[in-house]
């Protein structure tokens, strides 16, 4: 019991310091100079917006934070970008330029319990697909968006294979997932094991078994696999091949159990998040042929 309630601090409790599935701990990019002045570009363009603040209220009574940016040129084409375990929404800047330059309003949320949102506990991507469900109806009501595409990294890779899985609008044209897990269980059993060197019985079982009662979720129902199955819209899959946090076969399997249209991509030598900082330009042509491509046939 001891083990469990210390390794769910680790892993669900809010704003511990850890070093479970630290993000800025994956290996190093093989970052050319170019991308990486265009990495630096972006993140300096993303600090001179005026972003609009947005919130909305969750099912259960809390309330979430998001920064909006409207497009001056803006026809209806929105995204929404989720940010990774215990990261924030100003760790998604680098994607912000490039979405305004293609013409998308963009909203970045804090996902529950993380940055200014509030929430005692990480959801895995569990309760945050309901989250994100309310976040698309904001863009419709409010912004009358009628192309909605979502794009997470780690965990809010997770968050948005979870929503895929949702009766989502037809708004909803395309879900882009860069190095998600196949589920809360599987990956932090894997994690527990490389990071601890500990076996994940029964610590995984007792963890989860507290995080139902206190978060009111399982380890085993947060899964991005299941979800994706029952998954109708155009789905990419972006995954780091040298990804040691979360393995590239969790892509591998995430793809297979996908249902819908779906792309995979692998990008060797990217570590945990790491494609879009090694492969910035091919990332980005992939993304601009997958929106026309998805948006055309729904």
């Amino acid at each position: 019991m001891i083990g469990g309630d210390y390794f769910y601090r680790e892993a669900v409790k809010r704003g511990t310091e850890v070093e479970l599935h630290r993000e800025e701990d994956a290996i190093p990019a093989m970052v050319n100079e170019k991308n990486e002045d265009m990495i630096n570009e972006a993140a300096t363009w993303y600090e001179e917006q005026n972003f609009e603040k947005r919130t909305i209220t969750t099912y259960d009574d809390l309330i979430l934070e998001a920064d909006f940016l409207k497009n001056e040129e803006s026809t209806g084409k929105a995204v929404i970008l989720a940010h990774g375990f215990r990261s924030q929404r100003a760790d998604m800047s680098d994607f912000v330029q490039f979405y305004h330059e293609q013409g998308f309003d963009i909203l970045i949320p804090d996902s529950r319990g993380h940055g200014e949102s509030e929430g005692d506990y990480i959801g895995f991507g569990w309760h945050d697909r309901l989250d994100y469900q309310k976040w698309i109806k904001e863009l419709i009501d409010e912004e009358n968006s009628s192309d909605i595409f979502l794009h997470g990294v780690s965990m809010g890779a997770g968050t948005v294979l979870m929503t895929s899985g949702e009766d989502l609008p037809n708004e909803v044209k395309g879900v882009i997932a860069d190095s998600g897990y196949t589920s809360a269980e599987d990956i932090l059993t894997y994690q527990l094991q490389q990071i601890y060197q500990l076996p994940a019985f029964p610590i995984i079982q007792i963890t989860s078994g507290l995080t139902n009662v206190r978060a009111g979720f399982s380890f085993g129902e947060a899964s991005a696999v299941a979800q994706a199955a029952k998954n109708t819209r155009p789905l990419f899959i972006i995954h780091g091949e040298a990804d040691e946090l979360v393995p590239t076969a969790m892509a591998d399997e995430i793809y297979e159990a996908a249902g819908g249209d779906k792309t995979l991509w692998t990008v060797p030598g990217a570590g945990h998040v790491k494609s879009y900082t090694v492969e910035t330009v091919e990332y980005q042509d992939r993304l601009m042929k997958f929106f026309e491509e998805s948006m055309k046939n729904n």
